[in-house]
């Protein structure tokens, strides 16, 4: 192995490190690709039905779709209206945006809470074809409500020490 090749498998790595999230996203992407590639390969060319495939698949969509919701707030992402708070004053923007996380956060809060609950009630139930307990998809919530939580307030956090620092100037 050359040096270029460590290098390059040396940032991977430290990517991957510094970035689980998106690395972990990355990697149920491509396990949902795979899965269903292979799921059409035997259905088509084998002509042999996978019992586990699409239920596989569905899963790991599961935790693609609420881990990509929390990278969406870890990158501000989603889709805000804000062309009536722009023409707000500075103090006014800083006070809504307060209240708008406080509202985000309460309803991540009982969004975490109910998935919680429903994860519990469910831990007892085998899928048919996979043999996992349903635990395992429906705690996907939890970890995503979790996460989105915590992009919320942390981005919260910086707007709001990014603005007492402007204003200190």
């Amino acid at each position: 192995m050359n040096q270029v090749d460590k290098k390059s498998q040396s940032s991977h790595l430290k990517w991957f490190l510094s970035n689980p999230l998106e690395g972990i996203l990355c990697i149920l992407l491509i396990a949902i690709v795979g899965v269903t590639f292979i799921q059409v390969l035997f259905r088509y060319i084998f002509h042999f039905s996978l019992a586990w495939s699409e239920e596989l698949a569905r899963y790991l969509f599961l935790w693609l779709a609420t881990l990509t919701a929390a990278y969406a707030f870890k990158k501000g992402s989603h889709f805000a209206l804000r062309f009536l708070v722009d023409r707000l004053g500075e103090r006014m923007q800083r006070v809504i945006s307060g209240v708008v996380v406080l509202i985000i956060s309460a309803f991540l809060i009982l969004f975490t809470w109910k998935a919680i609950e429903y994860t519990i009630s469910m831990a007892g139930q085998i899928a048919p074809s996979t043999g996992l307990s349903m635990a395992v998809p429906y705690s996907s919530g939890i970890v995503g409500g979790l996460l989105m939580l915590y992009y919320v307030i942390q981005n919260w956090w910086k707007e709001l020490r990014q603005s007492s620092q402007e204003s200190e100037i």
